[in-house]
C-alpha cells in the first residue's frame, strides 16, 4: 500500500481553510464597520466556497466546512430576526451549541466527525484511517472518545455563556464572548491532543494518528501501512 507522509502544515492548512476563511472574513467586515448581517453573509459566503472547492477537488465533503456553513447560515437567520444586544449575544452560544451537538450526534452514525475530519486534513492516510476505525476496537475507541470530549466541551463553552450574558455588562461580554470560544477551542485541541498520545503510548497502532516527528516516541515504531494484525500489540 502506498503511503503519504503526515505534513502538519497541510493539515493545519486545511483546518485554518475550513474554519478561518469565514471567521475572518466575518470579523474583518465587523471591524471596518458593517452591519451584523453583511458580515455574516460573507462569512456564509466564505464557508459554501470552500465546501463546494473541497468536494470537487477531494471528491470528499469538508465536514468542518459544512459546520459552518450550518452555523454562520443559522447566524444569518437570526440576524433579520432582530432583538435586544443580549439576544444577539446568545447566538454564540447557540452557535457552539450546534457544534457540539453534531459532533455528539455523529457517533449516533457509522463515522464519528473526528474519523472525517482527520480524513480531510490527511487524505493521504484516509484508507489507512478508515481501517484504524473499522478493524481496530482502540482506534475505534480513540474516535469515538475524541468525538465526545469535542461535543461535551462545546455544550459546556456554550451553556457557560448564557448565565454571564445576563450577569456582566454588555460591553464587557462582546469581547468575552469570542474569548471564551478561542480558550475552548484551544483547550480542547490541548485535551485532544494529549488524550491521543497517551492511547498511541498504551497501543502503538495509534501512533499512525500522530506528527510524524512524535512517532516512535510513545511506544514501539509502527508501520503505518502494516497489517493490523502484525500492528496490535498481542
Amino acid at each position: 500500500m502506498s503511503y503519504t507522509p503526515y505534513r502538519p502544515s497541510s493539515a493545519w492548512l486545511g483546518l485554518a481553510a475550513d474554519i478561518g476563511l469565514p471567521l475572518a472574513g466575518y470579523y474583518t467586515l465587523h471591524a471596518m464597520g458593517a452591519d451584523d448581517w453583511l458580515a455574516l453573509l460573507v462569512a456564509t459566503a466564505a464557508a459554501g466556497a470552500r465546501l463546494i472547492a473541497v468536494a470537487l477537488w477531494t471528491r470528499r465533503v469538508s465536514w468542518f466546512a459544512a459546520i459552518m456553513l450550518g452555523v454562520f447560515g443559522v447566524g444569518l437567520a437570526l440576524a433579520f430576526i432582530g432583538g435586544s444586544p443580549r439576544f444577539l449575544l446568545l447566538k454564540d452560544s447557540f452557535t457552539t451549541a450546534v457544534i457540539g451537538a453534531v459532533f455528539l450526534s455523529s457517533l449516533a452514525g457509522s463515522r464519528p466527525l473526528t474519523l472525517s475530519a482527520a480524513q480531510s486534513w490527511r487524505p493521504g492516510l484516509g484508507e489507512e484511517l478508515e481501517r484504524l476505525y473499522r478493524e481496530v476496537p482502540a482506534g475505534r475507541r480513540a474516535f469515538r472518545i475524541s468525538t465526545l470530549g469535542w461535543g461535551l466541551g462545546m455544550l459546556a463553552e456554550a451553556v457557560l455563556r448564557i448565565p454571564l450574558i445576563y450577569l456582566l455588562p454588555i460591553e464587557v461580554m462582546v469581547g468575552l464572548s469570542t474569548a471564551l470560544m478561542i480558550a475552548a477551542m484551544i483547550l480542547l485541541t490541548l485535551w485532544n491532543a494529549a488524550y491521543i498520545t497517551s492511547a498511541a503510548r498504551r497501543e502503538p497502532v495509534l501512533e499512525v494518528l500522530l506528527p510524524g516527528s512524535m512517532r516512535g516516541r510513545v511506544g514501539r515504531q509502527v508501520r503505518p501501512d502494516a497489517p493490523y494484525a502484525e500492528a496490535c500489540p498481542k
